[in-house]
């Protein structure tokens, strides 16, 4: 049986429907990201999953119980879904401890003991154990995002369901959420998620819907849905943003089959030779730095790099994952001539460091 089985879901806000029926079933373990543009339903669609949005019509199916029928435990049922909002509706009047104990002790009976030793199991996860009796309103956009993760994994969740958890956070804050989710990811937790993140969507899901018409308009993997698109609304939403990825796993990587990858990505998509070549100049330099000092003497390397230009405003990106030990390259006292070339050409610069990956954007 599947974990989320979905038929006909149909919802309307007067004379506008949203969603023209809906079926989707979803598997245990399986992670699923929502794309597609601005008023398409993808919210709507998740909230409805757990009827915080009732819908007209169709049936939803929860771990085997229908939250749709007439007699349904809602309440109930609701347990073993996890919401995380684009908001983060952190009680304020409560510190960062009674926030996660609340819904366990109330709700499950668990012992405030018990509640608090995992709560701080969870905290120490995602890197906020110090901010245990922080009070939400002296904490970051990506700080409050990630307790709120942390407040819907106390309830056990069997899906966790994110509503664009990093829209409304700062840039500088986006990549310590997205790596809390990465982390849930590899530890195969059943998700949905609507983001307009397209390279963490490509990265992170097992299956994308892009949503158009009312409805799922095209799904499939993500190679599928980023490469070879089948539908024309399809086409024309993903190639607003193109994509060139390479992954490193040694020191003796290809540095010219890097370069000539780059060169080719930036001729594909238009890019004037002097773009493309800061691309190639940053990613040279950003990895090296990060290869000398994450990694020190170990030959066997975990580096993920993604360079990404969005049609509509012109922007190239580069996002960088690495493991190893923490290092910034952005705040050293002294900068080494490769992070100077760097900060020189980039409009922002951003770092976070948790579950042990170091994580950067730069954007040109």
């Amino acid at each position: 049986m599947s974990l989320i089985e979905v038929k006909n879901l149909k919802k309307s806000f007067g004379p506008l429907e949203v969603l023209k029926g809906i079926d989707l079933s979803v598997e245990q373990g399986e992670r699923i990201a929502i794309i597609g543009g601005s008023g398409c339903g993808k919210s709507v669609f998740l909230r409805s999953l757990c009827l915080l949005e009732k819908p007209d019509a169709g049936q939803i199916v929860i771990d085997g119980q229908e939250i749709t029928a007439n007699r349904a435990k809602v309440d109930e049922i609701r347990r073993s879904m996890g919401m995380v909002f684009q908001k983060f509706h952190l009680f304020s009047e409560m510190d960062v401890m009674d926030n996660l104990c609340l819904a366990p002790v109330r709700l499950k009976g668990m012992k405030r003991e018990e509640a608090e030793a995992k709560a701080m199991e969870l905290l120490r996860q995602v890197g906020l154990a110090s901010r245990a009796h922080a009070w939400p309103t002296v904490l970051s956009g990506g700080q409050q995002q990630r307790i709120a993760i942390c407040r819907c994994l106390m309830m056990e969740p069997k899906v966790l369901l994110f509503d664009e958890p990093t829209s409304a956070l700062d840039p500088t804050m986006v990549g310590e959420v997205l790596a809390v989710i990465r982390m849930l990811a590899k530890r195969d937790m059943s998700m949905l998620i609507v983001t307009h993140e397209m390279n963490f969507a490509r990265e992170v899901s097992d299956r994308v819907l892009f949503f158009a018409d009312g409805g799922i308009y095209e799904q499939g993997t993500p190679e599928e849905i980023f490469d070879n698109p089948k539908r024309e609304k399809t086409i024309a939403f993903i190639q607003k943003i193109k994509f060139f990825s390479f992954e490193i796993e040694n020191r003796g990587f290809d540095l010219m089959a890097l370069h000539g990858g780059i060169q080719t990505f930036g001729e594909k998509y238009g890019l004037d030779q002097k773009r493309t070549y800061r691309l190639q100049l940053c990613c040279e330099e950003l990895i090296y730095d990060l290869l000398e000092h994450c990694y020190q003497n170990l030959e066997d390397v975990n580096l993920n790099l993604s360079v990404s230009y969005a049609e509509a405003d012109g922007t190239t990106q580069i996002s960088i994952d690495c493991g190893g030990v923490g290092y910034n390259p952005f705040e050293q006292e002294e900068d080494g001539l490769g992070v100077t070339i760097v900060r020189n050409v980039s409009r922002k610069l951003d770092y976070s460091y948790t579950n042990n990956r170091n994580n950067l954007s730069i954007i040109l």
